[in-house]
């Protein structure tokens, strides 16, 4: 028996084209009666980086620094949802209804992508990836490859495209 679909996560790294994997997210949700949880992922600040900013900058306070970058993508993603369920739908509270939660976490984003997945109770995974390099037909990106390997739930990798696909607010 298949399981149903009550929750999907749409992974979305911000990227101009990112909505175009939202798009597919939506129309899921809406033909399964289902809930849309984004995760947007931070990833970490490599050690090195933080070495080298110590000499130049006063003592940074890393923590502050990363719960601020949280809160300014979580009220990006909220402005620009709330956009693109106007452009996109006649009926935008609808379209907004579908999203039940926004999370922007720090970390790395395959792992924080699995966790989410598994902690929101979510039936399916939706992402995008970027063909990038002259491999693109053979590799898929480093991240979608990796939660396609390690996900024990239905993953939808949407190929994103190159070009702007008649975009103008922006992305998810």
């Amino acid at each position: 028996m298949i399981p149903q679909i009550k929750k999907i996560l749409y992974a979305t790294d911000l990227s101009k084209n990112s909505v175009y994997a939202y798009r597919h997210a939506m129309d899921m949700a809406e033909k399964y009666n289902a809930e849309i949880v984004i995760l947007h992922v931070i990833e970490p600040i490599p050690p090195m980086v933080k070495h080298y900013v110590k000499g130049f900058v006063d003592e940074i306070n890393w923590e502050e620094k990363i719960k601020y970058e949280q809160e300014v993508a979580t009220e990006r993603i909220k402005k620009r949802l709330e956009e693109f369920c106007k452009k996109e739908s006649q009926d935008a509270p609808q379209c907004l209804a579908l999203v039940s939660t926004i999370l922007v976490r720090p970390g790395h984003p395959v792992e924080e992508i699995l966790r989410a997945a598994d902690e929101e109770k979510c039936s399916m995974i939706v992402l995008g990836t970027h063909g990038k390099g002259f491999l693109k037909q053979t590799f898929l990106g480093s991240v979608a490859r990796s939660v396609l390997d390690r996900a024990r739930k239905p993953v939808f990798i949407i190929p994103l495209p190159h070009e702007e696909v008649g975009l103008t607010i922006g992305d998810i």
